[in-house]
């Protein structure tokens, strides 16, 4: 695993793993329970530099890589992963699109106030007829005057109901590639938050719908030329699914952890469940699927660092590695609740939370089954591994 990581990558995930133990594990599943948002946590990672861990330093960013924002994504993801997918959609969602596609008036105006934590961020694709098929979407932008009108609505918006900054993608035009970004500010004319969303998993990671009803955005928040956003769309998704692929590392590590010392200190006719061969087989198991989890997603985001992230070797390392470790630490949260057996199903425990969390993840970011039709499509045109 060194091959990976520099002293730099290592100080910062004890550090992180440090201000985690500290701020979210106390009120993690209180958080979960009521459907909480710890602003607290988020305003003091900008304090600490991560709210723009690869943005422009220039800017307030710190600069950083992808296996950085990976790794923060890990050792957040152990402790609390839905304050996780907060920090995910802020900072590589909103923070990392507008610092990589945004211009420098853009960025002047808001990534200070993203990276320091003042505002909050969302990005704004998925709608409620276009998941999987992100081009699908319906969301429509027309030119009037200095401004553009936005019509229609976007869904499953992480973040949405605390956000101030919204990174909204919308047709300009005819074909399903005619993608324009705006920059939308939630006090813009015509634009409101729809429905809050009760969910299975991730509960402290709110998810809203947004409505647009002739939403006023002035030309200078258009990103780039009309139509022109496909590319940077496609590129910053494949960035997401290695960082959302840390968090599925860290519920991974942290079901092991947890499932092994109770197996440990429990015991079932007066020996230990860690001396059953099929507990045994479990977190054998487990530990290698994590570790091989953990490879795969650390060399897919050291390859994005060389080499940028546009090439048919970072998209089949990137997809590779989401579908790989969200797939298996569901499994693994899976297994955790076998070993602990009735209390592994109560609330009393994480385990069940880590399962419900780790199922997200197979869905967000591109499902699972969207990661297989994207890699049988890259060996069909001879892209082999």
């Amino acid at each position: 695993m060194s091959a990976f990581f520099n002293d730099t990558h290592l100080e910062l995930a004890r550090t992180v793993r440090r201000f985690a133990e500290k701020e979210l594990a106390p009120v993690a599943a209180e958080l979960d329970q009521n459907q909480g948002f710890n602003l607290e946590a988020l305003r003091h990672m900008g304090q600490m530099g991560l709210l723009g861990i690869t943005a422009d330093p220039d800017f307030g960013g710190s600069g950083m890589d992808v296996v950085s924002a990976t790794l923060v994504m890990e050792e957040l993801g152990a402790v609390c992963a839905s304050t996780t997918l907060s920090y995910l959609a802020h900072a590589i969602l909103a923070v990392n699109n507008l610092s990589q596609n945004g211009s420098r008036e853009q960025k002047a105006k808001y990534l200070p106030k993203l990276c320091s934590g003042e505002w909050i961020g969302s990005m704004a694709m998925s709608e409620p007829g276009a998941g999987s098929d992100a081009f699908g979407m319906q969301l429509q932008a027309r030119k009037q005057g200095d401004k553009y009108l936005l019509n229609g609505s976007k869904m499953w918006i992480t973040n949405g109901s605390h956000s101030d900054f919204f990174w909204v993608y919308a047709k300009t035009g005819p074909t399903k590639k005619d993608v324009t970004t705006f920059i939308v500010e939630k006090s813009f004319p015509g634009f409101r938050v729809g429905k809050k969303l009760d969910k299975l998993g991730m509960r402290a990671s709110p998810t809203v719908e947004l409505v647009f009803e002739n939403c006023e955005v002035p030309i200078a928040n258009r990103v780039g030329e009309e139509a022109s956003s496909a590319g940077h769309m496609s590129r910053n998704l494949l960035i997401e699914r290695i960082t959302i692929a840390g968090i599925s590392l860290g519920l991974s590590r942290a079901a092991i952890h947890y499932a092994t010392q109770y197996a440990k200190d429990r015991k079932q006719f007066d020996t230990r469940l860690l001396d059953f061969q099929q507990v045994q087989k479990m977190l054998a198991d487990a530990t290698a699927e994590y570790l091989a989890a953990r490879s795969l997603t650390y060399e897919a985001a050291s390859y994005v660092d060389k080499e940028g992230s546009g090439s048919k070797q970072a998209l089949l390392l990137g997809t590779s590695a989401k579908l790989f470790a969200a797939r298996q630490a569901t499994k693994i949260c899976m297994d955790a609740i076998q070993i602990l057996g009735g209390y592994g199903y109560t609330k009393e425990y994480p385990v069940e939370r880590y399962m419900r969390d780790a199922k997200l993840i197979e869905i967000g970011a591109g499902t699972n089954e969207i990661m297989r039709v994207i890699l049988a499509r890259e060996l069909d045109k001879g892209n082999l591994p």
